[in-house]
């Protein structure tokens, strides 16, 4: 019996150390769950603050304003609620040219981002794989440009781009004038260089094992041969991203054309919102418009999220 009960109080006092120990384990694993609840729940909120403006937009597009002032009270301004039609998205292109404005948005935002994505990858090239001296303190003041916002040096690039020389398109050829206000130059050579993109391009192509430029130098590459054919190639999420956050400002810009626009069949589709505010504007119209000028920007980042985010996750495990 005295053997029974030390056996039996050697066994109580195992499982009470077990217990001890599963403790912290489960007090751990609970903290975990909580965590990732209370992470979950952020995301939900932040996707429904992102996303609840956007359907509002949408749906007020096929509304007329009194549904639109009718349903501000209650959820029915996310739904598509009342009599729908698409008289507003008529009658933005009757009030407006809104076809030129985006064609002209358009061709300003795929040159912007094209040329951006050549130039400023060969200067992230140059800048990472060549030796050459002072690189460092070019890429220091390149990054620098960040801190310096456009509104403070876009009155001294107006002036400056009054003066520089235009070459336009006429039935006899090319004719060069004086200044390039009212042209798509205007609106697409001070946004082709861009600082942040050379950063993205410079950092990526850096990580980059450089023992492949000294093999290829070896079989008698050129620099240019390894930037197109080698580099590039490696380096598809990067320039999906850096086409995204180019194209963003590119197609939102709205200062800048503003200050050196002032023929209307130039003006891009954000200088073209102004139209509806002029007299009574008719709000499902105005959403109708928002609506046309977005929906490029979501299929964009909807083509190209997959590399978007593939960049983003490579750079966050290098840091």
């Amino acid at each position: 019996m005295a053997a029974e009960n030390t056996a039996a109080t050697a066994t109580a006092f195992v499982d009470t150390l077990k217990a001890a120990d599963d403790s912290p384990r489960r007090g751990r694993v609970a903290t975990k769950r909580r965590s990732r609840v209370l992470a979950y729940v952020g995301l939900v909120i932040a996707s429904c603050v992102a996303i609840f403006p956007l359907l509002f937009m949408v749906f007020s597009s096929f509304k007329d304003d009194q549904q639109i002032f009718a349903d501000l009270g209650s959820l029915k301004a996310f739904l598509p609620t009342g009599h729908l039609s698409m008289d507003n998205y008529a009658g933005v292109f009757d009030r407006v040219p809104a076809a030129r404005f985006i064609t002209n948005s358009v061709i300003v935002t795929v040159a912007i981002v094209v040329l951006g994505l050549v130039v400023n990858s060969m200067i992230g090239f140059a800048i990472s794989r060549m030796r050459w001296k002072g690189k460092s303190i070019v890429l220091s003041l390149v990054l620098a440009t960040l801190m310096v916002p456009f509104e403070t040096i876009a009155v001294p690039l107006v002036y400056w781009v009054a003066k520089l020389p235009s070459l336009q398109w006429v039935v006899d050829g090319f004719l060069v004038k004086q200044g390039m206000l009212n042209t798509y130059q205007v609106q697409i050579l001070p946004f082709v260089a861009n600082a942040l993109a050379i950063f993205l391009f410079a950092q990526h192509f850096g990580d980059i094992p450089k023992e492949i430029d000294e093999a290829a130098r070896v079989d008698g590459a050129s620099w240019w041969t390894i930037y197109s054919r080698i580099i590039v190639p490696l380096s598809g999420p990067t320039f999906a991203t850096v086409a995204i956050i180019t194209m963003l400002p590119a197609w939102n810009s709205y200062l800048w054309p503003l200050m050196v626009i002032q023929e209307e069949s130039m003006r891009p589709a954000s200088v073209g919102m102004q139209y509806f505010f002029q007299l009574n504007p008719v709000w499902g119209q105005i959403m109708a418009y928002g609506t046309l000028i977005t929906l490029p920007v979501l299929i964009i980042f909807v083509l190209f999220q997959r590399s978007f985010v593939a960049s983003l996750a490579g750079t966050a495990v290098k840091g």
